[in-house]
Formats: structure tokens, C-alpha cells, sequence
């Protein structure tokens, strides 16, 4: 319970320290805004295609292709590492 304590308070100095300014210890991710036709159109992929095989509402895709809404939180994450790794994406949501 002690060692549960102190990483939990370490965690805790770490993010006042970081509100404060102080990036010494944290680690921030920061992911850059995607195009995401052009992710789709490089890996060769219709929209029925990308939708269904990164678990993405075609109606989302569109919109997002359109420039109607932007992905964001995991969506944004998840269309970084498949620009990056698309392969290993697939292989890894691959039955």
C-alpha cells in the first residue's frame, strides 16, 4: 500500500509541477492534425474498406475527409500510427 502511495503522490508533484510550467519530467504526446484521404488513398483502400477495417463509421470517415470535423482524442492517436505504421495496424487487428 506504501509503494501504491508513493507513486500515486510522485504522480501528483509531477502534473503541479508540469500546471506550473515545468516540463523536466513530464512526457508529453503531442499528435499533429492528419489528412486523413491521404492516409486512406496511400494505403489503397476504399471508404467501406478504411471504415471497417479501423473500426470507423464511413459517415465519420466522410466527414472527416471533407474537413467537416477533424478526429480527435484516440480517433487522432489511432490515424497517426496508422499514417506511420499501417501494416503493423492491420496486422495487429487481424483475427
Amino acid at each position: 500500500m506504501n509503494e501504491a502511495f508513493n507513486s500515486i503522490k510522485q504522480g501528483l508533484e509531477e502534473a503541479i509541477e508540469f500546471s506550473k510550467g515545468s516540463l523536466k519530467k513530464a512526457v508529453v504526446h503531442e499528435f499533429t492534425p492528419v489528412d486523413v484521404k491521404n492516409i486512406r488513398l496511400k494505403i489503397g483502400m476504399t471508404q467501406n474498406e478504411f471504415a471497417s477495417a479501423f473500426g470507423i463509421s464511413v459517415s465519420t470517415l466522410r466527414h472527416w475527409e471533407r474537413g467537416d470535423r477533424t478526429p480527435q482524442g484516440p480517433a487522432l492517436v489511432l490515424l497517426n500510427v496508422v499514417a506511420k505504421e499501417p501494416n503493423a495496424v492491420l496486422k495487429a487487428l487481424s483475427h
